[in-house]
Formats: structure tokens, C-alpha cells, sequence
């Protein structure tokens, strides 16, 4: 039978984060998660965008424990800011991270800490964040990291001579680049957490109608561009409701396996319920793997403990 949303069992005693979750995918996710009986922590970077998101959520669960909290992944002094604040939030631990915030085809920018926008968003800020709340994941007994990817990873490559786009840059490129980056990470992080009871694991959208796919040509102010997208997500486009679900069954789901990426069913995933999916083969290359937590390491500072 298909899984929906439906399907999570009742997580009162849990504790989730969920970035990005003032809209999109992002919203649903964190909405869900706290109807279910979850403290949800709805990771922003607008406190008023997210203020607003958590009173839709409220008026529809009233006993839904929401916290807003102030995150900006592309900012490294912000992800530590907001990390530190969790353990008040979660004394007894945290059970659900879910890397979902994202930014998506961007004209090259640079981050507050001098990195390509998309890479230091979409992979940085998520690897710091996970890596600094990691001893909060190991206080409790099934711990699960979620990060959100794309099919645009088959797309990807990580060029480590031009990490940041100096030389020749690509809005899709750098995108498709960082999407690959976070299936990297997902698996590495598996990897390096066996002997502990972490799952991490990896989930991607299919084609979902959210406002992810109309920042480029509003940066770029091409009405064109921004044209093109609306007509796509109105013709080819699954609903956000149906996209959000691989995510939310990685995060939930009983039995998942250990680095499992879960993907829509449907033709070329693009739409469908949630399954188990195949990744590309450069997102199982080990040594591109280590090289990228190598480096991830060195421009953000984080060192990953994996001592309970």
C-alpha cells in the first residue's frame, strides 16, 4: 500500500528540527511532525516568515509544541548561534534533524563567510549544523539525520579545484554540484556513526511545485525565466503535499535501512509515493567522500565527535 503522511505513528517524547520550515517543503514537513506529537524547532531564517508558518500549524493542531528559532545556513556564525541554543531546547536530546532548507539555481553570491552561495546553503551550513548538534543525536537511543538532496545530483560533480565557482560558474552547475555534496555527506556520515545507533539518511522531492525553482529568475529579475518555471510546476509538477513524503518517511518510517535514499515511485521519480532509490555512482565514491568531509571540515570548523 502507498505510505502517506497518514501513516507516522504518534512521536509525543520526540524532538525534531526541521530547517527551512517557514515554507515549502519545509513547512509541511515540520507541520506534520508536530501534529503527530513531536516538539518541532522551526528553523528559519525570517522569525516573522516563521512566526506566521508555526500559527498556521497551531490552528489546525492546537497542542502542537513549536519553537521558532533564528537560523541562516549560509551564514556559519548563525548556524553556531542557533546550535547553541538547542541544548536548552532539548535537554534530553534530539531525535530528528532534518537538512532540508535549500537554495536553488542562485546567480553567483558569495556567503557572509566568503563561500558560494548555493554550496555554503545547501551543504555547509547543514554539515555544521549536524555536526555541532551531533552529541545532542547521540543522547537519545534512535537518532535520525535527514537530508534532503535532489535528483539533479546525477547531474553533479564536485570540482574540487573551483569549489566555489571562481573560474567558471554555472547556476545549475553549482546546484546540481551541492546536491551531490549532501548525498556525499549522507552516506559518509552513515559511515562514520556504524558503531553507533545514527541513521542517516537521504531523501529528494521529485518534480514538486514550491517556490524553490522561481529564486533564480527573481534574483536575476527574468521574467522569461520565472515564466517558464510557473508554466513547468503548473504542468509537470506533483503537489508539495506529495513531495514532502520521502522525507517525512525517512524521518518516521519503522525498519528504514541505514543510509537509505527514498525517492518518489513514480516514472523517473519524478512523482509518486514514497520508495527506497538508487543514486548515482559518484555519490558513492568513498574517496570524494572523505576528500569533501575533509573540506568541509576545514572552512567551517567543525570536527565531528562520534563519542555518546
Amino acid at each position: 500500500m502507498a505510505w502517506t503522511a497518514a501513516d507516522i505513528a504518534d512521536l509525543s517524547g520526540k524532538g525534531a528540527i526541521v530547517t527551512g520550515a517557514s515554507n515549502g517543503l519545509g513547512l509541511l514537513a515540520a507541520g506534520e511532525l508536530a501534529r503527530r506529537g513531536a516538539k518541532v524547532v522551526f528553523a528559519v531564517r525570517d522569525v516573522t516568515k516563521g512566526e506566521a508558518a508555526a500559527a498556521r500549524v497551531r490552528s489546525a493542531a492546537p497542542k502542537a509544541e513549536i519553537v521558532v528559532s533564528r537560523l541562516d545556513l549560509s551564514d556559519l556564525s548563525s548556524v553556531r548561534d542557533f546550535a547553541g541554543r538547542m541544548p536548552e531546547v532539548f535537554p534530553n536530546g534530539l531525535d530528528i534533524l532534518m537538512n532540508n532548507a535549500g537554495v536553488m539555481a542562485l546567480p553567483r553570491r558569495l556567503s557572509a563567510d566568503g563561500y558560494e552561495m548555493q554550496f555554503a546553503t545547501n551543504h555547509l551550513g547543514h554539515f555544521a549544523l549536524t555536526g555541532l548538534l551531533l552529541s545532542s543525536l547521540l543522547l537519545r537511543p534512535a537518532p535520525r539525520v535527514v537530508t534532503v538532496s535532489s535528483g539533479m545530483h546525477r547531474r553533479g560533480r564536485i570540482d574540487f579545484d573551483d569549489l566555489h565557482g571562481s573560474r567558471r560558474y554555472s547556476p545549475y552547475g553549482a546546484y546540481s554540484q551541492s546536491k551531490l555534496a549532501n548525498l556525499l555527506f549522507a552516506y559518509e556520515l552513515q559511515r562514520r556513526a556504524a558503531a553507533t545507533p545514527l541513521l542517516s539518511l537521504a531523501a529528494h522531492p521529485g518534480y514538486s511545485a514550491t517556490g524553490l525553482q522561481e529564486a533564480g529568475p527573481q534574483m536575476t529579475k527574468s521574467r522569461v525565466q520565472g515564466l517558464i518555471v510557473r508554466a513547468a510546476n503548473a504542468v509537470m509538477a506533483q503537489r508539495a503535499e506529495m513531495g514532502v513524503l520521502p522525507q517525512l518517511y525517512a524521518a518516521t518510517a519503522p525498519g528504514v535501512p541505514r543510509a537509505g535514499y527514498f525517492g518518489p515511485d513514480g516514472r523517473g521519480e519524478m512523482r509518486g509515493y514514497p520508495k527506497l532509490v538508487s543514486s548515482s555512482a559518484a555519490s558513492h565514491d568513498e574517496t570524494a567522500a572523505r576528500r569533501l568531509w575533509d573540506e568541509s571540515e576545514q572552512m567551517t570548523g567543525v570536527r565531528y565527535s562520534f563519542a555518546g
